[in-house]
């Protein structure tokens, strides 16, 4: 079963002035992951968002503050998840099976947050689009998300198998472990038609969960000999 993360969510937005800011930036989310930056104008934002036009650039300055601003809410977001998984790798330190542990929690939260999470989709559209044609806000989330999370991970696991974090192989093992978790959203059309699957849900994401943590325990037994196990097998 995925677990929750009980890291701290993003703040709510209270006044009407925050409530409109925040409906922008979800319509923006959305709209540039479908459509495109180009492909959507900012009268489709404001029908969307259910706002006024103008909100836009009084809130965001125009179309480009508005795609950094969603930019943002996607770091915001991805850091509430991530956090605790990550950020109490120092009680990690010399402790392997604590290392291990970790990993597989963070890969489990992982599962629960890409694949399960409805708003995950989303965020994931807005950044392929990104990756495709990177623009400044592309920095923003790398820079927030993508490099420092990456890092962590990279670290759990020199803790883990006394491989160098920074080393050229972690590095790349890290990426798969990430990897294969995206693929289940991004190809979410094809899963759920192969495996028979009306959706993907709590029942199907456990399933997700449990061949990703096989794998995972799967690598760290071919780093460490064939004795390793994971906490599922």
């Amino acid at each position: 079963m995925t677990k929750s993360s009980d890291a701290k969510t993003p703040r709510r937005a209270t006044s009407p002035a925050e409530l409109t800011r925040a409906a922008l930036v979800r319509a923006a989310l959305k709209l540039f992951g479908r459509q495109g930056f180009d492909g959507t104008s900012t009268r489709e934002i404001a029908a969307e968002a259910g706002a006024n036009i103008g909100s836009i650039a009084y809130h965001f300055g125009g179309k480009e503050g508005l795609r950094a601003a969603a930019a943002d809410f996607i770091v915001e977001t991805i850091q509430a998840v991530a956090g605790q998984a990550l950020n109490e790798q120092a009680a990690t330190a010399g402790d392997p099976e604590a290392a291990r542990a970790q990993l597989f929690a963070a890969l489990e939260r992982m599962v629960g947050f890409v694949v399960a999470s409805p708003q995950a989709g989303e965020i994931v559209q807005f950044v392929l689009r990104e990756l495709s044609h990177p623009t400044a806000a592309l920095d923003r989330i790398y820079d927030g998300v993508f490099e420092p999370a990456h890092r962590r991970l990279c670290l759990l696991w020199e803790q883990a198998t006394g491989e160098p974090a920074e080393s050229e192989r972690t590095r790349l093992t890290v990426f798969t472990l990430i990897g294969q978790v995206i693929y289940f959203r991004i190809g979410r059309e094809a899963v759920v038609r192969r495996m028979g699957w009306p959706d993907i849900g709590a029942a199907e994401a456990a399933k997700v969960v449990a061949a990703t943590t096989d794998n995972l325990g799967a690598m760290l037994a071919a780093r460490k000999g064939a004795g390793m196990k994971g906490p599922r097998q």
